[in-house]
């Protein structure tokens, strides 16, 4: 079992949440249930996998989650893409938080790489 608060790749995600937090709170209204809900649920999914899977029997599992995490990743940065093509957000804003991602997806490939070794 791993201390998940002390995971780096943890840290960042949350980071990362509260920053899609703040910039989904400039999406219209009408895009509340839609585009801002799923928005929001991914990003919330990414740290929470990880949690859920450092708790588990076993670094196989571990590892499941992780991949659980990075589905959602992937799902986000396509989820900001849309909304910055259809000019919801505003690139500048999106644009860093998509690079943060990429960031915590390379991170996680390399966590499971690492767990599948031990």
């Amino acid at each position: 079992m791993h201390q998940f608060e002390k995971l780096k790749i943890w840290q960042k995600a949350i980071d990362i949440t509260v920053d899609v937090y703040k910039v989904t709170s400039e999406l219209p209204s009408d895009e509340k249930f839609n585009l801002t809900h799923q928005i929001k649920k991914c990003a919330v999914s990414i740290p929470s996998n990880i949690a859920e899977g450092s708790g588990r029997n076993s670094n196989n599992e571990f590892a499941h989650f992780l991949g659980i995490a990075n589905g959602s990743t992937y799902e986000l940065i396509t989820q900001l893409i849309i909304s910055k093509r259809l000019n919801l957000l505003d690139e500048e804003k999106v644009s860093p938080i998509i690079n943060e991602l990429v960031e915590v997806s390379n991170m996680n490939f390399a966590l499971q790489k690492s767990l599948k070794k031990q």
